[in-house]
């Protein structure tokens, strides 16, 4: 068995969210379309004698039991009938996906540790079986084991391959802030019962070489969340405003992606970064590019 695994989760965008009612389970009903994204953090993981060994080269990003990679190898080691704290490796994340931005960046990593543990600890558990094990972990784990474009349902843990859209730069925009997944849930719910009506930007379709056509790129809570901070509308709209032939939030926010077709996406990021935001270019990943950085 290798000593040495060097992962690359991949980030996410949603190209679609549209959320139903609360259930009593306290999640919503989701139906997502989730896309991979070439940005990506870097997950080293190591066979090492004693006990597990969590280091991140992030600051204000934990290295304890609260940080989703150390929550992942407790599941394992439990799931693979294991005693005591987990032990026999070390793990190294660096971080390149902001946090708290709709990017799937600590769902992705606990994806990758999943992976790469498996691996290390020569548990020979299948994709089907880390894909189960990701959803106790959260809602978007799953996805990282299908990657490329998916559709997503039941609280977003149910996850089905799609056809993977055309290859098309990606600019994403992180501003100052974040947003809570619960905060911003919570939010819809209360617009809702409030009665605001559900108003959403006109969005524009999107030809992605699907054979069905173009996608309109929506996501339900982006009113909510761009009610409380104006910055999300402000962000969609210049993204528009330099050529993108699509934009929107992404998740639960904070961030902002814009879609951009040739090679204008690099001369529209120097355009979108004022010094209070984060503008990273990137580009769709397929599924194989996707799994790849995972090890699948």
């Amino acid at each position: 068995m290798p000593r040495t695994l060097t992962l690359r989760p991949s980030a996410k965008v949603n190209l679609t969210l549209r959320v139903g009612t609360r259930q009593a389970s306290g999640f919503h009903d989701v139906r997502t379309v989730l896309q991979s994204i070439a940005l990506h953090d870097t997950l080293t993981v190591s066979a090492r004698r004693g006990p597990l060994g969590l280091v991140v080269g992030a600051p204000g990003v934990p290295s304890d039991r609260t940080n989703l990679v150390w929550r992942a190898a407790e599941l394992l080691w439990r799931d693979a009938g294991r005693s005591g704290d987990p032990r026999d490796a070390h793990l190294r994340l660096e971080k390149a996906i902001p946090p708290a931005a709709g990017l799937g960046g600590g769902s992705a990593d606990a994806a990758a540790a999943l992976a790469g543990l498996n691996v290390i600890w020569d548990l020979r558990r299948s994709r089907r079986d880390l894909m189960r094990l990701g959803a106790e972990l959260g809602s978007d784990v799953p996805f990282f084991f299908v990657g490329g474009t998916a559709l997503g349902a039941g609280r977003g843990d149910e996850v089905y391959p799609l056809d993977d859209v055309a290859r098309l730069s990606v600019v994403v925009i992180k501003p100052s802030f974040g947003v809570a997944t619960a905060d911003a849930y919570g939010w819809l719910d209360t617009d809702r019962a409030a009665g605001a009506r559900d108003v959403r930007r006109a969005a524009r379709e999107v030809e992605v070489g699907w054979p069905a056509g173009p996608i309109a790129l929506e996501n339900d809570l982006e009113g909510p969340v761009a009610r409380r901070q104006a910055g999300v509308t402000e962000m969609v709209e210049a993204c528009l405003s330099q050529g993108a032939i699509g934009a929107a939030m992404t998740g639960s926010g904070s961030a902002v992606f814009g879609l951009f077709a040739g090679t204008s996406a690099a001369r529209a990021a120097r355009r979108l970064a004022p010094p209070d935001r984060l503008v990273l270019v990137t580009r769709t990943h397929s599924r194989r590019e996707a799994g790849r950085r995972i090890g699948l």
